[in-house]
C-alpha cells in the first residue's frame, strides 16, 4: 500500500454578509475543495497555500486560526491501493475572480446550504458543516 498526504483548503469570501464557499469540479465529475500532494520540504499550510494559487489562481489567502480536519480514504491508481490523508484547512479570501487549472473543468461560489448540495462526498460535506460552523 502506497501512503500519500494532501492538503486543501475549504475557501470562503464574505458577501453582503453571507459566507460563499469555493467548490472545484475534477475530472472525475465531484465536486470538491481545493486541495493536492506535499511536495518533500512543504508544511501543510505551504502546500495548501501553493495548491490554492496554481489550481485558483488565489494568493490572497487568511488562514482561520484553530481549524484544521482532515480525511483518511483509500483508492486504487494503475493497480496500486493508495491511503490517503488530506489535512484541510479554513480560509478567507477577497478574491472572486479564478484562473481555473487544466486540473479542473469547473468551479462555484456557493453559500451553504447550495453548497452541501453540491459537494459530492460525505466527508467533504462534514468539513463543509464544521467550516460553516467555525466562520
Amino acid at each position: 500500500m502506497v501512503k500519500q498526504k494532501s492538503a486543501g483548503i475549504v475557501l470562503f469570501q464574505n458577501s453582503h454578509g453571507a459566507n460563499r464557499f469555493l467548490l472545484l469540479n475534477y475530472p472525475q465529475g465531484h465536486w470538491d475543495f481545493v486541495k493536492g500532494k506535499m511536495e518533500h520540504d512543504e508544511t501543510p499550510h505551504d502546500t495548501a497555500r501553493r495548491e490554492a494559487g496554481e489550481e485558483t489562481g488565489i494568493t490572497d489567502i487568511e488562514f482561520i486560526d484553530d481549524f484544521e480536519e482532515s480525511v483518511e480514504y483509500e483508492f486504487r491508481f494503475n493497480g496500486d491501493l493508495i491511503q490517503k490523508k488530506v489535512i484541510f484547512f479554513l480560509a478567507k479570501t477577497n478574491t472572486s475572480k479564478i484562473s481555473l487549472s487544466h486540473e479542473h473543468k469547473d468551479f462555484v461560489w456557493l453559500e451553504y446550504e447550495d453548497a452541501m448540495e453540491k459537494i459530492t462526498f460525505q466527508n467533504a460535506k462534514k468539513i463543509l458543516a464544521k467550516a460553516n460552523n467555525f466562520c
